[in-house]
């Protein structure tokens, strides 16, 4: 297994050992969504690939829907200008749909989640992309949190490509803040 794939694996893994820290800090009460809740997120947004030879920055929104009180399910729409080496610079677009799991009831909530879209624009090919993001949640007052995600995107545009294209992903970061209404 090539050394970025163990990386990946060791990120994923180390996000299922985040409950067991918030279950340790004491229960906390009336923070945080329920059930039927929405969710809206903005932040600033920055992409690089695996390399982080280019990258770029941009603004990132999420619209979000309650299932429970831990799954949020939704749209994400981020719109970045990228700076490409030895190449024209360019704006670039990406349009995903997104479920998230958070663990705890603490003001801090770790989550971990997938997304599935589209990406488009300058300089880049428009086709499909997927990928697998992790981050948390801090809940400063009982329905306002400011939140980091990573995302580990690859691209395709047929099944095939899939597979071939994970090694050639980008890495997708967020810092921002939301609220639940």
């Amino acid at each position: 297994m090539k050394t970025f794939k163990k990386i990946s694996l060791a990120v994923c893994a180390s996000a299922l050992l985040l409950p067991s820290l918030s279950q340790a800090q004491g229960t906390y009460q009336g923070v945080g969504p329920k059930e039927g809740d929405r969710e809206f997120s903005i932040g600033g947004a920055g992409k690089s690939d695996k390399n982080f030879d280019n990258g770029g920055f941009g603004l990132s929104g999420d619209m979000g829907w309650y299932l429970n009180d831990r799954t949020v399910a939704g749209v994400r729409q981020t719109v970045s200008w990228a700076a490409v080496n030895n190449g024209d610079d360019a704006w670039q677009g990406a349009t995903k749909g997104f479920i998230d799991y958070h663990f705890g009831t603490e003001k801090l909530r770790p989550f971990v989640g997938a997304t599935l879209g589209a990406i488009y624009g300058d300089g880049v090919k428009e086709t499909g992309t997927a990928g697998l993001e992790l981050g948390m949640k801090y809940y400063v007052l009982p329905t306002t949190f400011v939140q980091a995600r990573a995302e580990y995107s690859f691209l395709f545009d047929s099944s095939n490509s899939a597979g071939d294209n994970y090694d050639n992903g980008s890495w997708d970061y967020v810092v921002g803040m939301g609220y639940n209404f």
